[in-house]
């Protein structure tokens, strides 16, 4: 039951509208964001958005996959500065993810899905997630339903309303800056501001996507 409330709950957090905020922030040579005083470099951007283009390009559905990402870039840094908060947020309660954990939740949602090889072609259809990303989704699965359990949050308005303002302080803590080109991260929204994405509104559709969602 909680890791259902969790992920229901911050796919709201993601799927919120977009903020038509001012590109700020200082100028960071090479950096796509600097995340708590820690650089997500544009390599590293470069890299998983790669892995997404090769996985999608081996696809027989590969045209629809990568119109439906057209912006790839802009998905993945929204995705990776996420991941940042949710570890600002877990470290802050004391809360890990054990190597064991993330395989045996894994395992559950391949099962869920019907096996690894489904999973990932799910996984890479509906939120553009290489199979060699699959492990850092599911790690954002097992936080994500920690801190909800131990915060005692319900999948209620009330729930959603103080999971968003326990990571908008987080948010702001990091005072996340993100390279103009990508546009703006804004705190309120946990999200980047002038991004949205059709498939972070579909996380929360089905019991299995919620599972495996940011």
């Amino acid at each position: 039951m909680h890791r259902r409330t969790a992920l229901s709950v911050s796919a709201a957090l993601l799927a919120a509208a977009p903020l038509l905020a001012a590109c700020g922030g200082q100028p960071h040579p090479g950096a796509a964001a600097v995340v708590g005083g820690e650089r997500i470099e544009v390599s590293s951007l470069q890299a998983q958005v790669r892995d997404v283009r090769t996985a999608q390009e081996a696809s027989p559905q590969a045209a629809q996959l990568i119109q439906a990402t057209g912006d790839l870039s802009r998905e993945k840094l929204n995705v990776m500065i996420f991941d940042r908060v949710v570890d600002k947020v877990a470290e802050d309660n004391g809360i890990t993810a054990t190597r064991g954990e993330i395989q045996q939740t894994r395992s559950d949602f391949a099962k869920q899905s019907g096996g690894e090889e489904q999973l990932a072609a799910t996984l890479l259809q509906q939120q553009g997630v290489a199979p060699d990303q699959i492990d850092s989704v599911v790690r954002r699965t097992v936080l994500m339903n920690k801190i909800a359990e131990k915060l005692g949050i319900a999948n209620t308005p009330e729930g959603q309303k103080k999971l968003l303002g326990i990571f908008t302080a987080a948010s702001k803590e990091l005072d996340i800056d993100v390279n103009p080109r990508f546009g703006a991260w804004d705190d309120t929204k946990i999200q980047l501001g002038t991004f949205t994405a059709p498939w972070l509104r579909q996380i929360s559709q089905d019991p299995a996507a919620v599972e495996t969602g940011a």
